[in-house]
């Protein structure tokens, strides 16, 4: 899974600059989160547009580590780009004050929706394109909020895997410190990526890697030591999520 990181730098800083202008815009804006798959996108923008045509937009809510908020600002700070802050909690509690007794999962949903509300109003602001961030290991196992965090109008990382984004970041200069990271939403206090889905991004990457990049059989991959039980569970993730991969079916009458 190594990447030829200098042929997909160009290849994507090419993918945004391309669909940026062909929808009309010359700007884009990005929901800057402190992780790496954000700040990776910040880079390749800032690469593909200037600086000067790159807004981020951080969006905190009260239970939000402030370390996410400090690496955001320093991503900010680094490539000289436009940035706002605008806190989310009086909007998301405003509503929780009304919606009676919600687990973690719904919580979280309603802030990475709440955010993209900002984001996509900010960007009419600004007169911006929404520049997406989830990667395709979230993608594939349906780890995202549909209309949250996975909306955007264009996406340049969403073929890469999470191991190929951190091979990405490294390449592009993203912060050691974002890379090393426990990746993490920040949904809520001492929530992680890996720790909901119970497996390693690396682990699970070198499955999606075989089972979808090259198509392997189960019979194969079994051979290759992966875990039958590991296997199916990452196959039913994969068919439970795929109404989040795909564009609002239309019942058709014509």
């Amino acid at each position: 899974m190594v990447l030829d990181t200098a042929k997909i730098r160009k290849q994507l800083i090419g993918f945004i600059r391309t669909e940026v202008t062909k929808a009309g815009f010359r700007k884009g804006i990005v929901g800057l989160s402190g992780g790496v798959d954000s700040a990776l996108v910040v880079y390749l923008a800032v690469e593909a547009l200037g600086k000067e045509n790159v807004m981020a937009l951080l969006l905190p809510y009260k239970t939000s580590n402030p370390d996410s908020l400090r690496d955001a600002l320093e991503v900010v700070k680094l490539l000289g780009i436009r940035s706002e802050t605008i806190d989310i909690t009086p909007m998301v509690d405003a509503y929780l004050s009304k919606a009676g007794e919600v687990n973690q999962v719904r919580k979280g949903n309603i802030m990475a929706r709440q955010r993209m509300i900002v984001l996509y109003d900010v960007s009419a602001r600004e007169e911006a394109l929404v520049i997406g961030t989830s990667n395709k290991t979230e993608s594939l196992l349906g780890y995202g909020t549909l209309f949250g965090d996975t909306a955007c109008a264009i996406n340049p990382i969403g073929d890469l895997y999470k191991t190929q984004i951190w091979q990405m970041a490294e390449a592009v200069g993203v912060q050691r410190k974002i890379i090393d990271k426990e990746p993490t939403a920040d949904l809520w206090a001492g929530q992680s990526d890996e720790g909901e889905l119970g497996f390693a991004y690396r682990q699970v990457d070198l499955l999606l890697h075989a089972m979808v990049t090259r198509g392997e059989s189960d019979e194969k991959l079994k051979a290759s030591g992966f875990d039958p039980a590991f296997i199916g569970r990452v196959k039913d993730l994969i068919r439970r999520n795929e109404f989040k991969r795909r564009p609002p079916l239309i019942a058709s009458l014509s």
